[in-house]
């Protein structure tokens, strides 16, 4: 097979003609009302200088039934009427090529829906195939709007692709005896990508690869490619999660020179360094973390204060100190903005070397940290509170579960220290709670696997009082650090900062929640004011806690929220009610803490604001990136999920149902969350349609409704790792 063979032909008109009378007829027979009037636009857009009346259409079009030419008039005379057309003298037509010229961003999607999004922020716009230029998801293009056809979509057609966005796709090889295609389940490309055989570097049959576009031919059906990297055999799991971070455009390999760079910083710390930092190497200092964790950015200290109150030292690690603004480190820790979890590895943000060794504040090691000290009484108010650079040395290093026993028991290395921060740590939860934050408190899905990544058993991990003691004090130091520059007093200016934001809920989504929690069983009142409202949240998610829907209503309400975001423009924090708030805490994992430090550094040794604009450009970029490692992570989730069921095809599980679409309805296993889509097609004891409004699936004659939460029963029909996709049958 060459490239040749897999052109296809427009439906453009042409003059010349050359089909054979027979042809003709057949297709004056085949042609529709519908393809008619695609048929004339079609003609005229290709041509849009040129006039044309009904004769001469019909006659570019193959049409010679008298009946079929006197329906063509009226096609003009309806487009005329639209403005799509002008009639420029009685009967004769030209195109309306007056439509406006937009810049914005194309999204291609692999069902042909694709659609232009203006930068004005006007409507969407549809764009068929046809007009597409081959732009690709993502990529800035220049486009016109067409004038629109009363009842239809508005469309535009893309005049030229402005600015090309990365072009790499992850999928599977399959190679012939001449030719290779990258297939590919990328849900913006509808075609496998063409691959010649000497751009392979030395990929396999069924190997993981990545792939760059490097050409899609004006009339070639499929792009053409080159192969960037192959990422190992199907199936393998370093293969898998490497494609997976790849397919996000998340980087899988962390560059060398960035690594050498790290192994140049020295590890000793000198005495002149420690001298200008508050000593806190003899303070009782301990870690909380995950057992698995190596990189530790956060450490508490505990001590007696006077008049009999208690000094907690929330210590975060002093990143900054090693990574300078603008260097190699700091420019790879931009773009990457984050450490990405998935189901069994980190990739760390920095490299190895800081991140698990400099910066990690591991036990025994003396280690420098910019901190936040409070001073609490019995009753966990705030006394007074001071930000300062430090050095610690962590005494011990808990795991959550080992503080957790000691929490529970009494007993235990440091178990005074650990009771009275757990004892302050609930009473500042408690009175969070009352003023006004949401209680989400949701499992996570975490998985037991053997050395070769194979998931061996789901289970879910809830968090306890250990993990809220080290949440609350993280917190309380996130909202000073936030207090600190944030509150401005009079006659002084703000200071462009960088906040994590969390707006009101939309209206509209609210109230879809509203009315499905009615229909449970549950009253919320969406119109009510900030304070009101989430005090209703709380409620509902109270009385719901234990019942089967537990889930479904917290999942459904965290849906109904806003994201949380990074931002120079303080709004305040909804779901934590605090009308200011930052991430100062984990500057190892997050690049916006380390915008926070040296911000703080630089505000509080008295230097001027930095400018907003350029700091909110990197907000943004921030908040893109936490996304698009949020989605990675999901996504490795859900392909162990179905690795783990794989065997499991037949056997029958009770579960609920999670979401319901037009195409099935999803359904949540009770036993292991794991996730499946029970076709529609599947449901054949009737005709049923889609009620979106009700989220609800309801039969036509038998009246059968399956709604969103309702429990089912379902069988393991198929576990796609490809799709990463569960597919059940009603049992």
């Amino acid at each position: 097979m060459n490239i040749k063979k897999q052109k296809t032909g427009g439906v453009k008109a042409s003059r010349k003609g050359g089909k054979s009378d027979d042809n003709k007829k057949s297709r004056t027979k085949r042609m529709k009302k519908d393809a008619m009037i695609q048929a004339v636009i079609d003609l005229f857009r290709n041509d849009s200088k040129s006039v044309y009346n009904y004769k001469q259409v019909s006659k570019l079009l193959d049409i010679e039934a008298q009946v079929q030419k006197l329906q063509i008039l009226e096609i003009l005379c309806s487009l005329s009427e639209d403005k799509m057309l002008v009639e420029v003298d009685t009967g004769r037509f030209r195109y309306n090529s007056l439509g406006t010229i937009a810049i914005g961003t194309f999204q291609r999607r692999s069902n042909g829906h694709n659609t232009f999004v203006p930068d004005d922020g006007s409507a969407t716009l549809r764009v068929a195939e046809r007009n597409a230029l081959h732009a690709m998801n993502g990529d800035r293009v220049r486009v016109q709007v067409f004038a629109h056809r009363r009842g239809a979509e508005p469309e535009a057609e893309v005049l030229e692709v402005v600015e090309t966005k990365d072009r790499t796709y992850v999928g599977t090889l399959q190679i012939r005896h001449d030719y290779a295609f990258l297939v590919t389940e990328d849900k913006t490309l509808a075609n496998d990508i063409f691959l010649l055989k000497d751009s392979l570097r030395g990929g396999k049959n069924g190997d993981k690869a990545v792939v760059k576009i490097i050409e899609w031919p004006e009339n070639a059906k499929n792009p053409i490619g080159e192969v960037v990297d192959i990422l190992g055999a199907a199936g393998e799991n370093n293969a898998e999660m490497h494609a997976i971070l790849a397919e996000f455009g998340l980087p899988y390999v962390y560059p060398e020179e960035v690594e050498h760079a790290a192994d140049r910083i020295p590890e000793e710390i000198n005495a002149a360094e420690i001298a200008r930092r508050e000593d806190f190497r003899d303070v009782t200092t301990f870690t909380i973390d995950p057992k698995d964790a190596k990189d530790f950015d956060d450490a508490l200290s505990f001590r007696a204060a006077a008049n009999g109150r208690w000094e907690i030292g929330v210590h975060i690690a002093d990143v900054t100190h090693y990574v300078k603004p603008g260097d190699i480190i700091d420019r790879e820790g931009y773009e990457r903005a984050t450490s990405v979890y998935l189901v069994d590895r980190t990739i760390p943000m920095l490299p190895e070397r800081l991140s698990n060794k400099l910066c990690s504040l591991r036990q025994d090691e003396e280690k420098l940290c910019f901190s936040v000290v409070f001073e609490l009484d019995d009753a966990a108010e705030i006394h007074a509170s001071r930000i300062v650079r430090t050095a610690i040395r962590s005494n011990r290093r808990f795991t959550y579960e080992e503080a957790q026993e000691i929490i529970e028991t009494g007993k235990g290395d440091y178990n005074v220290e650990l009771l009275k921060i757990n004892d302050l740590a609930k009473q500042l939860r408690d009175r969070r709670f009352a003023d006004g934050a949401i209680d989400f408190d949701r499992y996570e899905v975490k998985f037991d696997i053997d050395d070769k990544g194979k998931p061996l058993r789901v289970y879910f991990k809830e968090a306890k009082e250990s993990n809220h003691l080290v949440e609350e004090f993280m917190l309380l130091a996130n909202r000073a650090v936030a207090e600190a520059i944030g509150k401005t007093p009079k006659g002084r200016s703000k200071k462009t900062f960088v906040y994590r934001i969390h707006e009101q809920p939309d209206q509209e989504k609210m109230q879809n929640f509203v009315e499905f929690v009615s229909r449970l069983g549950y009253k919320l009142n969406a119109k009510a004011n900030k304070g009101e409202l989430i005090k209703n949240i709380n409620s509902l998610l109270d009385k719901s806690k234990g019942k089967p829907e537990q889930n479904l209503i917290e999942t459904l309400a965290i849906r109904s929220m806003q994201k949380a975001k990074y931002s120079t423009h303080n709004v305040g924090h909804f779901g934590l009610a605090f009308p200011f708030y930052t991430h100062f805490t984990s500057p190892i994992r997050r690049y916006p803490d380390m915008m926070v430090h040296r911000l703080l550094e630089r505000y509080l040794d008295g230097g001027r604001s930095v400018k907003a604009d350029d700091y909110e450009e990197y907000c943004d970029h921030c908040s893109s990136m936490e996304q698009i490692a949020a989605n990675a992570e999901r996504a490795s989730i859900k392909y162990k999920q179905v690795e783990f069921m794989k065997d499991k095809i037949g056997q029958v599980y009770d579960g609920v149902i999670s979401g319901v679409t037009e195409w099935g309805l999803y359904v949540e296993l009770n036993e292991n969350k794991c996730e499946g889509l029970v076709p529609v097609r599947d449901l054949n004891d009737d005709y049923y349609e889609f009620d979106e409004k009700n989220y609800c699936l309801r039969g036509q004659r038998h009246k059968h409704v399956y709604r969103l939460g309702d429990p089912l029963t379902v069988k393991v029909a198929q576990a796609n790792l490809q799709r990463k996709q569960l597919d059940f049958a009603p049992a």
